[in-house]
């Protein structure tokens, strides 16, 4: 075979013109909802639980946040998914002067209390699940849906949902942080604790490769730094004397869905065996429902492309039946507009519609595990374990994922990804239809969202009358709980509850852990 006759996966995997049983041996005994559940964590899979439709969503103000999500339930969404605007998601509030301009902008902005429960007027939180995608300020915004629900008359224990709460893929790739690793990851275990405490059925974390792999990571690189860090989050809870017995069953994962079909199929199935075994040889657990990966999948929002839109329609199809053959727990698909602005209602219905007739008309959930047993998927799922295994042995030789991500080595490997990937699409090594193969002069741009900017005006005039119209003495008191508490050990969740329900902002309680727990500058932390 000449080197013009070589194929090769974008994680350098090299593809054989053909595949034979030989390369399936050994693994004619696995069956899902079994051990090490390479082929889906349930047994009957989805003829007894279809993936979850779970669109993400969120702009501008809670009212129209709520619209949106009324929107899509009532086109047959079966989970909300909360996007948050910037300075939410790195604790500012809308009036502070680093928010101006970005206030609802990239997803709903969440001021205090009285904003999340706008988002869910109207909207009984014991009847649906919840995915909050939130990290450096999730326990806030967690706490803050635990008030919601219980001025809806809901208990803790009927919320299902997921907080992503992954804040070690906030330092790699995707950079909305607020403070350090070590004391985030107080801040992680302590929301472990809390959930197992009072809301028993919430996933604690999504353990995020999304974002490894948005940032330009390969496919190998995005299971093997997710898992690393899944093996820091459950390192640092066990530290904290929590059992992974317990704490398994409610970690989740949140993965990407590329082009490259079979390859994403096979990294999801290497995925669910690689850390069924790392949770029973290196954590000691011995719960099936721990050691059983679940997980979320987005379709990639890197791979749609502003030239020629309508053809994101077929990448987000194709991408959607990889996660979906791959066996996924929950699924987003994007907006074929979303590589020019946040989705219109049309995009956003087109997404439910591709679920839905991956659900309904193309036979996905007749039978576990569709692809089990196809000679290329199975050596394609080895390849992947076997490449992820040695670079999570690299990681573990630095000292793990928080002291690697520390030292710069994930940051750094992410980005030669990125940078080869790129050059190979400018130097038409790598193809992409409509950007450097088949493109064409004079597209038409599709109806966009646009974000008013009269919005932003509306939510700092609301906050600041939330401040006006608290109890002053109240609030601030809390604030001193919360302040005491950050400079102890004991969990933070109990004094930051009490103060989101006296009305403090998110952005106050963020300043006070910034003040206690300190900042992180990528700049100069590395």
């Amino acid at each position: 075979m000449t080197a013009a006759d070589r194929r090769l996966t974008e994680s350098g995997i090299e593809v054989a013109p053909v595949y034979t049983v030989a390369d399936a041996a050994g693994l004619e005994t696995e069956l899902p909802g079994e051990y090490p559940f390479t082929r889906g964590p349930y047994a009957t899979m989805y003829r007894g639980r279809p993936w979850t439709i779970r669109q993400y969503a969120g702009f501008g103000t809670a009212e129209e946040t709520n619209e949106r999500f009324r929107f899509l339930l009532a086109q047959g969404q079966t989970g909300l998914s909360v996007a948050f605007d910037l300075p939410t998601q790195l604790g500012y509030d809308s009036d502070h002067p680093r928010a101006e301009g970005e206030v609802g902008r990239s997803g709903v902005a969440i001021d205090a209390l009285p904003d999340l429960e706008r988002v869910f007027e109207g909207i009984p939180l014991d009847r649906v699940s919840t995915s909050m995608t939130i990290n450096a300020p999730a326990a806030l915004l967690l706490l803050a849906y635990e008030l919601v629900a219980e001025r809806q008359g809901v208990a803790g224990d009927r919320l299902r949902g997921t907080v992503q709460n992954d804040i070690l893929k906030e330092y790699a790739a995707r950079g909305n942080y607020i403070f350090p690793p070590r004391p985030s990851m107080r801040i992680t275990t302590d929301l472990f604790a809390y959930c197992r405490e009072r809301l028993p059925h919430w996933n604690t974390i999504s353990i995020s490769g999304y974002h490894i792999r948005e940032a330009g990571s390969t496919a190998v690189q995005e299971l093997a730094f997710t898992l690393a860090n899944g093996i820091a989050y459950c390192e640092a809870a066990v530290a904290a004397g929590l059992s992974p017995d317990e704490f398994g069953e409610r970690l989740s994962f949140f993965f990407n869905a590329h082009n490259h079909f079979f390859q994403e199929v096979a990294k999801f199935r290497a995925a669910r065996r690689m850390w069924a075994r790392i949770m029973r040889e290196r954590l000691g657990a011995t719960n099936p429902k721990a050691l059983a990966l679940r997980f979320h999948a987005q379709t990639g929002g890197s791979t749609l492309t502003a030239q020629q839109p309508d053809n994101n329609v077929v990448r987000v199809a194709v991408q959607a039946l990889a996660a979906v053959c791959g066996g996924a727990q929950s699924l987003h698909t994007n907006g074929f507009d979303e590589a020019l602005a946040l989705p219109t209602e049309h995009a956003a219905q087109l997404a439910v519609r591709t679920q839905q007739i991956l659900r309904h008309e193309a036979g996905t959930t007749d039978t576990a595990d569709p692809l089990g047993g196809a000679y290329f998927v199975e050596a394609l799922t080895r390849e992947l374990e076997e490449r992820a295994t040695e670079l999570i042995e690299r990681i573990d030789d630095l000292g793990g994922a928080v002291a690697a991500i520390e030292a710069g080595f994930v940051q750094g490997e992410i980005a030669d990804s990125a940078f080869a990937h790129q050059r190979e699409v400018e130097a038409g090594e790598r193809l992409i239809v409509g950007v450097n193969a088949f493109a064409t002069d004079g597209e038409a741009e599709p109806a966009l969202q646009r974000i008013d900017p009269e919005l932003e005006r509306r939510q700092v005039e609301r906050i600041r009358r939330v401040r006006a119209g608290r109890d002053a003495a109240a609030a601030q008191a809390a604030l001193g709980r919360v302040r005491e508490t950050a400079r102890g050990s004991t969990n933070l969740l109990h004094p930051m509850r009490e103060a989101l329900a006296a009305l403090c902002t998110v952005g106050e309680i963020c300043d006070v852990l910034r003040e206690e727990l300190g900042t992180y500058d990528a700049q100069t932390s590395l």
